[in-house]
C-alpha cells in the first residue's frame, strides 16, 4: 500500500472508476476515493458507465460522477474499484487500460490482479474497506462526505452485516464513521426505506417466474426486458430481487437471468443476458461465475453470456443436479 500511497501523492490528474452497474460499494468507494484525492489536491474524474442507481444519489458529491469517458490521455493514474477484472469498467475498458499507470483496488477473490500496482484483499468486507485504509495510509482526514460513503459502502456489501463477510472491521470501520457524522437512520431510509409502486408490481413478475430444479436445490428467475417496460422500472430496480429465490427452503443456489437487450428478434434467437448467483454459502458460485468469464465472492457471483435463454437454463440446471 506505500508504493500505491506514494504514487498517487506524485500524480497529478487521476481517473477513478468502479464496475458499470453499480452496487453500493461500488459508488461508495469511487465518491470516498475521489473525495479524499480531491482533499490532496489532485484534479480527478469520478467515471461509471451506468447511471446511478436511485437509492444511492442521496450521497453526498454523487453529482460528481460521470458516465462519459473521453480520451484519457492526460491522465497518469487511473484508480480501478471493485473490479475483478478491467472488462467490469464496460465499454472504457480499453481508455482506462492506456493510462499509464492503472491502480487496481478490490475484494473479490476472483480479481485477475491487472494493472500496474494494485491491492486486492479477499479477507476485506468491501473495497470499501480497502479504500478506508488507503485514505488513512494518505495521512487525510476522513470528513463526512468520506464517512457516509464509506458506511453506504460496507452497509451494503455486507447486506446489513448479514452475510459472511462481515468481519470486525466492517464493526469498527462503521463505528468510527457514525462518530465522523453518518446518520445511521437516514442511509437505511434511502438505501432500503422505500420502494416504488413498479418496483412492487416488478417484484410479482419476477416471483411468477420461479422456476425449481428437479433435486429442489437450484431456482431459477427469470426477468426480461418486456417486464421492465410494463412495471415502468429500470434495471436498478432488479437490485435484491434475486434474495426471493434465495431463501426458498433447500435451495443452495439461486439464479437470475436477466434480459440484458431487446431487439423484436423471435423467441428463441441468442440474446445477451446477465445471470447473478447466490448461494447459501455451501457452494462457491464464485467458481461458477469463471467458467463463463465473470466473477465476485463465493455466496455472490455473476456473469454475461450471449445465449437462448432455454440454453442458459439448462446450463445453471446442469451445474446444480451435482449439488
Amino acid at each position: 500500500m506505500d508504493s500505491i500511497v506514494q504514487h498517487l501523492r506524485k500524480s497529478r490528474k487521476i481517473l477513478i472508476a468502479a464496475h458499470a452497474n453499480p452496487d453500493g460499494d461500488a459508488v461508495g468507494s469511487l465518491l470516498a476515493m475521489g473525495r479524499a484525492l480531491a482533499v490532496l489536491g489532485k484534479n480527478t474524474t469520478l467515471y461509471n458507465e451506468s447511471p446511478i442507481p436511485a437509492v444511492y444519489r442521496f450521497l453526498p458529491s454523487v453529482e460528481r460522477i460521470t458516465g462519459e469517458l473521453r480520451e484519457t490521455d492526460g491522465y497518469d493514474t487511473a484508480v480501478v474499484l471493485d473490479c475483478g477484472n478491467p472488462g467490469r469498467i464496460g465499454e472504457a475498458k480499453g481508455k482506462v487500460e492506456a493510462v499509464p499507470c492503472v491502480i487496481n483496488l478490490d475484494h473479490h477473490q476472483t480479481n485477475t490482479r491487472f494493472g500496474h500496482l494494485h491491492v486486492v484483499d479477499t479477507s476485506a468486507c468491501a473495497t470499501a474497506e480497502i479504500v478506508y485504509r488507503l485514505i488513512r495510509h494518505m495521512g487525510v482526514a476522513i470528513d463526512r462526505i468520506m464517512a457516509t460513503a464509506i458506511y453506504t459502502g460496507i452497509l451494503t456489501d455486507t447486506g446489513s452485516f448479514r452475510f459472511s463477510n462481515t468481519n470486525r472491521a466492517a464493526f469498527s470501520i462503521c463505528e468510527e464513521m457514525v462518530a465522523a457524522g453518518v446518520e445511521p437512520y437516514r442511509v437505511a431510509q434511502h438505501v432500503y426505506g422505500t420502494y416504488s409502486l413498479g418496483r412492487i408490481k416488478l417484484l410479482n413478475l419476477a416471483l411468477d417466474s420461479i422456476e425449481i430444479a428437479g433435486n429442489g436445490k437450484v431456482s431459477l428467475m427469470t426477468l426480461s426486458q418486456d417486464m421492465l417496460d410494463e412495471t415502468g422500472t429500470q434495471r436498478e430496480d432488479i437490485d435484491g430481487l434475486i434474495n426471493y429465490a434465495r431463501r426458498i427452503k433447500n435451495v443452495k443456489v439461486a439464479a437470475l437471468i436477466q434480459e440484458l437487450e431487446k431487439d423484436g428478434a423471435p423467441p428463441g434467437t441468442r440474446h445477451r443476458y446477465h445471470v447473478s448467483l447466490r448461494s447459501d454459502g455451501e457452494v462457491d458460485v464464485s467458481g461458477i461465475a469463471a467458467r463463463y468469464g465473470g466473477g465476485g465472492h463465493p455466496s455472490a457471483a455473476g456473469f454475461n453470456v450471449v445465449s437462448t435463454l432455454s440454453d442458459v437454463k439448462a446450463s445453471i440446471v446442469r451445474l446444480g443436479e451435482s449439488l
